[in-house]
């Protein structure tokens, strides 16, 4: 088949959609199918100088964008007569609800004659944490765009049964929706030996790990804040901080810049470096306001740490309290703080966590997933 995804960006971005358009897009190369990512020319921070090159395999095409809205909305409706140049695509794979790409994709499938299929990603949240700027195209987005997108949609892939009542129905015939999960990869099974991650990094005692974006959507500064009234009474415990700036990391630095336990890394590239960091931690957390369905849960699952989390949007359909780790309210630093300490101080509790999880996360194994996908493809392309 000839395959295409279309997304915002792709690598070298760090983010959860743009390593879940990598995990399909070089297995299917491996397969014997040509596959083409477009995406504009930013990393979110800069534009890209390279617009055309071939990696693993994978087709990339930049595309120029003509101007940015926020950090993770930018504007390139050359996309359009792009995808019309090109050889028609068998499958047009699109990612992320709510962008005018994704409109721009449904109308080169059908003029194409070839078959869009579309993963949201489960991007829906409220306004407060959107920039002003946004506002009104956001409205619009919900009461137009998102409608006549999805009506040029043939099969729409959501990542958590959450989105499928709270929002899909509004947009797409629910004999249109299939629901499956983001995954991981095996390699976190594999133990790391030796496991240098606390010597390189100086960390001398247990170890707390947030691991993620540093959006202001996931709370990273919740839990700096949990980490300083943990630190007025234990010592031993020391409390990290592993992703990529997106709006907090200077917040969480400056919350955290007197106490020689914290610490900010920004992000780590590799599979084998982060299974390495995820089991040298003895829990993880999500302090998130909102999720849609995080590739971290199921990495740390896999590594069999503990979680504590919010239990917002997707996160309760794949963990449950107390089988997988507990759950607090998002912004609540008592509970935050309690629940890291039961874990911690308790190896029994721990240890039996760190069992369910690592059973559970097998079944989220990238093969299994990407086969779900490739199942989905055939069927669109048969009829």
């Amino acid at each position: 088949m000839r395959i295409c995804h279309i997304n915002m960006f792709y690598y070298p971005t760090i983010g959860g959609v743009e390593q879940v358009m990598r995990e399909f897009a070089e297995r299917q190369v491996k397969e014997g199918h040509e596959v083409h990512v477009f995406c504009c020319d930013s990393d979110k921070y800069k534009r890209i100088e390279k617009k055309e090159e071939i990696l693993n395999g994978v087709h990339i095409h930049r595309l120029r964008y003509w101007f940015k809205l926020s950090i993770f909305t930018y504007i390139w409706p050359n996309l359009l007569p792009r995808l019309l140049k090109e050889k028609k695509f068998d499958i047009y794979h699109s990612h992320v609800s709510g962008h005018l790409y994704i409109l721009l994709t449904g109308i080169a499938s059908r003029i194409k004659k070839g078959k869009h299929i579309h993963t949201t990603h489960c991007p829906w949240t409220d306004a407060s944490f959107r920039p002003k700027i946004l506002k009104i195209p956001l409205w619009i987005n919900d009461k137009f765009l998102n409608k006549l997108s999805f009506k040029l949609i043939d099969k729409v892939i959501s990542i958590t049964p959450w989105e499928v009542d709270t929002f899909l129905k509004k947009y797409s015939k629910e004999e249109k929706i299939k629901v499956i999960p983001n995954g991981m990869d095996k390699i976190l099974f594999k133990k790391v030996i030796p496991n240098n991650f606390k010597k390189n990094n100086n960390i001398k005692d247990k170890l707390v790990l947030f691991f993620g974006r540093l959006n202001p959507t996931k709370g990273p500064e919740v839990l700096a804040k949990a980490a300083i009234e943990i630190t007025k009474e234990r010592k031993d415990i020391d409390f990290l901080w592993v992703g990529p700036d997106e709006g907090k990391a200077k917040e969480v630095e400056d919350l955290i810049k007197d106490y020689k336990n914290m610490k900010y890394l920004g992000p780590i590239r590799g599979k084998d470096k982060i299974a390495e960091m995820l089991q040298a931690a003895d829990v993880y957390v999500l302090p998130s306001y909102r999720e849609g369905l995080p590739l971290t849960l199921f990495e740390a699952m896999a590594a069999g740490l503990p979680i504590v989390a919010c239990p917002v949007n997707g996160v309760p359909y794949e963990m449950k309290d107390p089988d997988n780790g507990y759950f607090i309210n998002y912004g609540d630093i008592n509970a935050l703080k309690e629940k890291i300490l039961k874990i911690l101080d308790n190896p029994e509790i721990a240890k039996k966590m760190s069992k369910n999880n690592i059973e559970k996360s097998k079944s989220y194994d990238w093969d299994i997933i990407y086969k779900k996908y490739m199942e989905e493809y055939q069927k669109l392309v048969k009829i």
